[in-house]
């Protein structure tokens, strides 16, 4: 019989002290474990897998000791437990058993094992109270006095008292201000880390970890790791500024702040790490206006990751202050202004409130010596081995510092064409794109993040199938492209080809060379004239197939390989502005960037976000705060062109040419929370429309202002903009061209008619304004929901070049302290359900619809949303779908939906793990398509089948 004992195994905890000898494991072992009672021995793998068999066998019974299943299950998740714990600890390292149990439970939790997980979970806290009460009693008998006092080791090998009472004044300046967090709390697993004769360094270490721990039982304590982890980077920091030992609390930076911040700035001017004209500003002004107390704001995911990848640094030590590096970044951003001191601090202000973040290249970059600061570059390869070659060394250039890159490749002819040169035959594009997903590689970033770029095809080259294969498990390694994205780049005419159960020709493109250029009816034309040539016998290197089967395979490969995307040719270039200056070959690396290449130009694009849930009143959006915020930052943006870093002639040209930049948003999902608003209603939906056409009006007004202060852009006549055509009123094009194809929104609010005025009268600063980039990295840094996206799950563990992070919805847990819900079984469950509330009976069921995640939500509300925000953006938006179990019909249904409803491109379809699967089978009644409970799924199209699962 199985135990299915609720109070938790009867196992001892994991690495509980032993009176057994060491082993020779034991004893052989460079890592290091602090016991409960300061004790510190030698960590030992055996006892972690002695003490996981336990578990299990207190769960599934004694049988589950001869189980294979749980013997190769405690060997591998052992070796994942010692990973998680020594990963950053090559030479050796100390960790608590405290520390050892956290990493056993989330390995449990990961591997699916919840039972086991949840019963360890509630013995563990059995266990704690136990010895809490112990220790208060023990404590209470023993004078203060009596108490060992602990010694700690500096970097010069002195052994000094530990300064507890120091420790206490940072920890209670980290908790003043936040509800639900104790200093006594953290005071109290502080002690279990601390150990006689440990490092100095590791004292913040263990004081971060105190903390860091206790982040699931209230989001507040994010906050307080956070402001620990800044007491050892300003001991890091103005250590090194000024030469000798500097300890600061939060205080103290009142004063030291200035003073550091000059003094940084020289030194970085002097080890060649800042420009030197940062020098020749007016520090004492700038110094003035730096604000100390916001440095309280970082969440901890948020300020470990600027520590980790953006502050300034020599060798590994970080020299960076976080107002320090928003003023840098500022200072960088207004060097070309008439006022720059004010500048910068109106920069600084909009930066360091988190009201509008920069794009991480920016942030990297300004103020450096190589201030390359745009995000995005866009591409099109020629048909010659010294163009293709010629093309990979540019993409090399713009990864060196930190672009990312959309490449099209559909001028490249296919395999089986003729070459001239050598009378010989083509191999196809695809052996080029082997040699570009190397060089990605190759070239990551400068060591801060992976190199990356996107290769698009169009749906009429002949390669198309094998490049829908490209990032396949099997066949031929030579001919895959394992680190490269992909994306299909698909004409309108396709699509129609499709929904009427069509053939399709392939072409290619030596043969068809002006298809590359067209679009809408123009393309269609040329494209059926090309079709009548090949049955003619005029062209050879054809082949024809059902439109329907193509759809099939790219919609096959979507689910088995996440690539390539779909997006969409001719929405890009027809609702284009800048379509009489160019064609839009591709979209970049996320999908949103939606500009012209050619040979002589490779697009430019620079972005930023607005941080939406903080321009939320209690009635809705802050009309004033909005504009205000993003008048600055187009104003930040335009500053970017000219100061920009180019490492390629060509996109110079084309940048200071157009002038595009990216003006985008994130936090989203946190604004619908604040608006007690489920993603899945139709009042999120038009939520979607009303802030983006916000965000719209005001980008498009402030360009047109700067254009009256600076000038127009060059190739501005001509343009959608010269002709009073504004995104909005492009609609009306693309509906021209597909007809009964589309149906999108054109509803308005604003004053649109005196905005097309307004332009006409001052032109237009930039090409074009607006595009919603994915924000994963800066929504961490500002502590919002990444960009448009739904919330992933309400508790989980996000894992990132910094580390792991325990990531808790903190809006869900306000609402259930309202409610008197938030308790450790709460929590519990949480950890259980994989962060869905869907299947905990005590949460009410407008919280249920409020809180559904990702994979909760019928993937259609996403492409509503989406298309509200797109009839006002003049590029694109980068949009995640997700889809709990994707099917053939469903994923069909979706992407048709998409088509028809406007939008341009579509990124990452997200489905669920297979154990995340049997999870979800375990505890939805729903598990097909999970939707929000008490919701509808959302009005669909009838245009395309009048069988489709969104019409019924």
């Amino acid at each position: 019989m199985q135990n299915t004992n609720q109070h938790g195994p009867s196992a001892p905890p994991v690495m509980a002290p032993s009176n057994q000898p060491m082993s020779q494991t034991e004893q052989s072992s460079p890592y290091r474990v602090i016991r409960r009672h300061g004790e510190t021995t030698a960590f030992d793998l055996n006892k972690i897998k002695v003490a996981m068999t336990k578990a299990f066998l207190s769960v599934e019974g004694g049988q589950a000791a001869a189980s294979s299943r749980v013997r190769e299950t405690v060997d591998r998740l052992s070796e994942e437990v010692f990973d998680g714990l020594f990963r950053r600890m090559d030479d050796g390292g100390t960790v608590h058993i405290e520390d050892i149990q956290d990493q056993v439970e989330l390995a449990m939790m990961r591997a699916g094992e919840h039972k086991v997980a949840r019963s360890y979970v509630l013995y563990r806290e059995k266990q704690n109270e136990k010895r809490a009460k112990a220790k208060a009693k023990a404590d209470k008998d023993q004078p203060t006095a009596a108490r060992p006092v602990l010694h700690v080791i500096n970097e010069n090998g002195e052994q000094l008292p530990l300064d507890m009472a120091r420790l206490e004044t940072v920890i209670t300046e980290a908790t003043r201000g936040l509800k639900g967090v104790t200093k006594e709390r953290i005071l109290q697993d502080l002690r279990r880390n601390l150990f006689d004769g440990m490092s100095a360094s590791d004292v913040n270490t263990s004081l971060v970890m105190a903390a860091r721990g206790l982040i699931e039982k209230d989001p507040n304590y994010s906050f307080v790791t956070a402001r620990l982890l800044l007491d050892g980077i300003r001991r890091e920091a103005l250590s090194f500024i000024f030469a000798e030992t500097v300890e600061a609390t939060q205080k103290d930076m009142q004063d030291s702040y200035p003073r550091y911040f000059k003094k940084y700035l020289n030194r970085g001017i002097e080890l060649d790490l800042l420009d030197a004209e940062l020098g020749r500003f007016d520090l004492d002004k700038l110094a003035a206006a730096l604000k100390p107390e916001r440095d309280k704001r970082f969440s901890y995911l948020g300020l470990q990751t600027l520590y980790d990848r953006y502050f300034i640094h020599v060798g590994k030590t970080r020299i960076e202050l976080p107002q320090a590096f928003f003023m840098r970044v500022s200072m960088g951003l207004a060097i070309n202004e008439v006022d720059r001191e004010e500048r910068a601090i109106e920069f600084y202000d909009l930066l360091s409130s988190f009201d509008f973040m920069s794009s991480t290249p920016t942030l990297f970059n300004s103020g450096t010596l190589r201030p390359q600061l745009s995000s995005c570059y866009l591409t099109t390869v020629p048909d010659d081995l010294d163009g293709i070659f010629s093309a990979i060394k540019d993409d090399a250039l713009l990864s060196k510092y930190a672009g990312g890159l959309g490449n099209d490749w559909s001028r490249v002819r296919a395999l089986g064409a003729h070459i001239k040169g050598t009378n010989g035959e083509s191999q196809g594009v695809v052996p080029f794109l082997k040699v570009a997903n190397d060089t990605a590689v190759a070239v990551n970033q400068g060591g801060k993040r992976k190199g990356a770029m996107c290769a698009y095809l169009e749906s009429w080259h002949l390669d198309i199938e094998e490049f829908l294969e490209l990032r396949k498990n099997t066949g031929d390694d030579r001919r895959r492209t394992h680190d490269m994205n992909t994306a299909n780049w698909i004409p309108d005419l396709f699509m129609e080809r499709v929904a009427m159960n069509e053939n399709w020709t392939l072409f290619s493109p030596e043969d068809v060379p002006d298809l590359h250029d067209l679009y809408g009816q123009a393309f269609k034309n040329r494209y059926e004239h090309y079709e009548q040539e090949a049955e003619a016998g005029r062209i050879q290197n054809v082949k024809t197939i059902q439109a329907v089967a193509l759809w099939r395979k790219m919609l096959g490969m979507l689910f088995e390989t996440g690539h390539p995307w779909i997006t969409f040719k001719d929405p890009c270039n027809i609702r284009s502005p800048q379509q009489h200056a160019g064609v839009v070959h591709s979209s970049n690396l996320c999908t949103e960037i939606t500009l012209n290449t050619s040979d002589e130009e490779i697009a430019v694009c620079n972005l930023g976000s607005v941080n939406l849930p903080q321009h939320m009143t209690a009635d809705g959006l802050d009309h004033a705060k909005l504009e205000k915020t993003i008048t600055s930052a187009m104003r930040m943006l335009d500053n970017v062109i000219d100061y920009n870093f180019y490492s390629v002639p060509q996109a110079r040209r084309s940048n200071l040419r157009h002038r595009p930049v990216g003006l985008g948003l994130m936090g989203f999902q946190d604004a619908l929370f604040k608006l007690n608003t489920a993603y899945a209603s139709e009042a999120a939906i038009d939520f979607a429309d009303e802030s983006m056409e916000a965000v719209s009006y005001y980008a498009i007004k402030a360009s047109s202002d700067l254009a009256a202060e600076r000038g127009r852009y060059a190739s501005y006549e001509g343009s959608l903009w010269s002709k009073g055509i504004l995104p909005i009123d492009s609609i009306s094009l693309l509906k021209e061209q597909r007809g009964r194809f589309l149906d999108q929104d054109e509803t308005t609010r604003l004053d649109w008619d005196g905005l097309r005025e307004t332009v006409k009268n001052q032109g237009m600063r930039n090409s074009n304004t607006m595009a919603i980039a994915p924000t994963a990295t800066i929504s961490n840094i500002s502590g919002v929901s990444q960009s448009v996206e739904p919330v992933y799950q309400n508790l989980f563990v996000k894992s990132n070049l910094s580390g792991e992070f325990t990531v808790i919805n903190h809006h869900l847990v306000e609402d259930l302290k309202a409610l008197n819900l938030w308790d450790d079984v709460m929590l519990n469950d949480l950890k259980y359900f994989d962060g869905s509330v869907q299947k905990i009976d005590r949460v009410p069921d407008d919280l249920k619809e409020k809180y559904a995640t990702a994979f909760e939500l019928d993937p259609r509300w996403l492409v509503e949303a989406a298309s509200r925000r797109q009839k006002w953006i003049d590029q694109g938006q980068s949009l995640n779908l997700y889809m709990v179990d994707p099917s053939g019909k469903k994923m069909d249904d979706l992407y048709k939906l998409a088509w028809v409803r406007g939008l341009k491109t579509t990124y990452y379809l997200r489905s669920m793990g297979a154990t995340h699967m049997e999870k979800s089978v375990e505890t939805s009644s729903n598990t097909s398509q999970p939707a929000t409970p008490g919701s509808q799924a959302p009005k669909a199209c009838s245009i395309l089948e009048p069988d489709c699962d969104a019409c019924q």
